[in-house]
Order: C-alpha cells, then structure tokens, then sequence
C-alpha cells in the first residue's frame, strides 16, 4: 500500500508537472499599481497581481485610496498621475515640434506672398503728371517730357546755389530780378533746403494766355512742400521767382503793423468773410493773410477786414476767383491739387495804408491778378456787371 501511494504520489506529481508545464503563461499590466507580472489566462485570485495582490481590472468606480502622505487619491488620478508622468516630456516635445512647425510654414507663406505682390517703388527723376486729369496735345505733350526734366535739374541747381548773384541766372529776368531777390531775402530769410531729400509729388502744364508754362510741386524730408513754376525765356527754361518766393515789397506783418512804405504790392492769400450772408450786400469782405513759405496749406499774419465794391473790377474779379474755387476749377487749367487753405485763393493785390480819425486804416486799390506768378493776366475772367 505504502509503495503504491508513493507511486501514486510520483504519477500525481508528473502530472502536475507537467499540466504545469503545458499551461501558458501572460503578461499582464496592473491598472491598480501598474506593475507587469505573468499569470495564465484564469480570472479572480488565479489572476492576482504578483505584486500588490489585487484584482488587475479594478471596476469602473473604485474608493479613493491613501496615499503615503495620509491624503485621499482616486486611483483613477493616481493612475493618470503616473501615466502623465511618464509621457509628459514626449507630449511637451511634440507639442513644441508642432509649433515650431505651423511658425515655419506661417513665415514662408508671408514671404512668398510678399514676393508675388510687393513691387519695388519706381525712383521718380523728375515730377509726373496725372495723365488721366489731363488731355494734352501733341505739342504739350512734348513740352511736358521734356520740361519734367530740365525743371527738375534748374529747381535743384537753384537751390544749391548759395547767393542772390549765383540763383540769379537761373531766374527769370535775371537783371531786374537780382537786386529785388537780394533785398526781398534780407527781410524774409528763406531756410536752406536739403536737395537731395527733396521728393516729387507731382507736376503739369500751365496754359497761360500766350505761352506754356511748367508747375511743380516737391516735398522735403521735414514736410515742407514747395511749388514752382517754370517759363521759357530766351529758348531756357526759367525759374519764375516771384512766384517761388511769394514776393512782396515788405513783409505783410510789419506793413499791417504801420512799418515801411505807405503803399505796396502784395502776395497774399484771401478769404472771403460771411460769403453766403452777404450775397446781397453792395460790397465784398475780405480777410488777408500772409502765405508761409513751405507751408502752403497754412495761413500765416492776418489783416484787419477789407470792403471791396462788389461791382467794381477789383470786386468782378474777386467774385470771379471765389466762383471760380468753390466750383473746383484752377487758374490757367492748373492739373494739380490745389493745396491752399480751405476757402483761400492767391492774389497779387496793391494795398494802401492811411490814417483817418486817428486810426490806421487799409484799402485795396487794385487787384491785379488771382495768382502769384509774374504774368499780367488776372487768370480769370470778371463776372459780368449785373
């Protein structure tokens, strides 16, 4: 009996053995302490974690478990802890790839777009007109290509000249002009202007009544805008200074201010006062105002008022120029902006400074023209005597 159980007992042992043996085993990860242990395929304790003992699948809703510092964590945020953990730096890496990736992409498009519109701006040599504003004939045409030019080349040669004596030959009437300019500039001192910083704004033709004249306009670096405008004399193109330097006898301030001669001539700007009110009123009301140099859209010293007859031919002339501004229209079919303060138009005027009852007084005794060049013509036609 007693061999007989021994060799029962080696039988059960091989077999176990090699059940044992035959069983396949697997590996497992834990979700409660997320160790890896090998056990075969059966559930409950034949499945335990070697490790912590415990069921691997732990049910959806579990109790918070202790941790070693004595708080309460849900296994669910210790298992996302210790997965988040272990991922962490790969989720920050690819993240920044990502991002450094869209910034590349981002700044190629930027580039390839700035390449397919930008178009590098065009150095302007000379002023250029507005074709569209302006229907020129075959002769003006050929004035204007080659009057851009040469006026671009004397405006910037009369700048840099540094006298009276030198800027003078590049004037109009060069011999009645130099010892005006030289006494002109020793009253009104004009600022140096830095040529090579000049840049074109724009430039057109001027149908005077006789000839064709060139205007142009510059701005310098600082703001300043400068217009001039250009004649033929003796086949050259010439400055037209008076017009440049918006030239008076005196300074406008100190003539109002009862200094210098009793009677002058006068660039000026004018601005016509209460001009719908008044319409039925036998006379105009006139307010004038120095022009500054470089600075045309900006009035400078102002007058006391000035009643001119609305029906004498100062008055026709006035109520012509006026109309003539709030219509849009330009002395001499001017093309280029008009640039003077709102409501002002140019006269060359001659006014007169008296005494009367004790006071200063003023009047206009002609207007001779609605512009600041040196040509006779007023530039526009008077109204007609009612």
């Amino acid at each position: 009996m007693a061999a007989r159980g021994i060799a029962s007992q080696g039988v059960d042992r091989r077999l176990l053995k090699s059940s044992v043996s035959e069983t396949k085993l697997f590996w497992f990860h834990c979700g409660r302490c997320g160790a890896l242990f090998q056990a075969g395929p059966g559930l409950g304790n034949e499945r335990a974690c070697a490790v912590c003992g415990a069921d691997p699948c732990p049910p959806a809703r579990e109790s918070a478990v202790t941790t070693a510092a004595g708080i309460a964590e849900p296994p669910s945020a210790r298992g996302k802890r210790a997965h988040h953990g272990s991922r962490k730096p790969k989720h920050r890496h690819l993240m920044l790839k990502l991002m450094l990736g869209w910034t590349l992409v981002l700044v190629l498009i930027v580039i390839g777009a700035r390449k397919l519109w930008h178009q590098p701006e065009a150095v302007v040599q000379a002023p250029a007109m507005a074709m569209d504003t302006m229907v020129l004939s075959g002769e003006e045409a050929e004035i204007m290509q080659t009057a851009s030019q040469e006026c671009s080349r004397l405006f910037q040669t009369f700048l840099a000249a540094g006298t009276a004596e030198e800027r003078n030959q590049f004037v109009l009437s060069p011999v009645q002009t130099v010892s005006r300019m030289a006494r002109f500039h020793s009253l009104n001192p004009i600022p140096a202007i830095a040529v090579e910083k000049l840049e074109t704004m724009d430039g057109g033709i001027l149908r005077l009544p006789d000839e064709y004249a060139y205007e142009a306009r510059w701005k310098s670096h600082d703001g300043n805008i400068y217009d001039a405008v250009f004649r033929r004399e003796n086949s050259e193109w010439r400055l037209d200074w008076e017009h440049f330097a918006r030239y008076s006898d005196y300074p406008w301030s100190l003539f109002i201010a009862g200094s210098g001669p009793d009677e002058g001539e006068f660039r000026l700007l004018a601005r016509e006062r209460l001009a719908e009110e008044r319409m039925s009123e036998p006379t105009i009301s006139l307010i004038l105002y120095a022009p500054r140099f470089g600075s045309p859209r900006e009035a400078g010293f102002q007058s006391p008022e000035f009643l001119v007859a609305r029906h004498s031919p100062s008055g026709r002339l006035l109520g012509a120029a006026f109309k003539l501004s709030r219509e849009g229209g330009r002395v001499f079919n001017s093309q280029i902006e008009e640039i003077n303060p709102d409501g002002m138009i140019r006269i060359r005027v001659k006014v007169r400074r008296f005494e009367k009852d004790m006071q200063r007084k003023f009047e206009i005794t002609e207007v001779l023209a609605c512009h600041w060049l040196a040509v006779d013509a007023p530039g526009v036609e008077p109204l007609e005597t009612p």
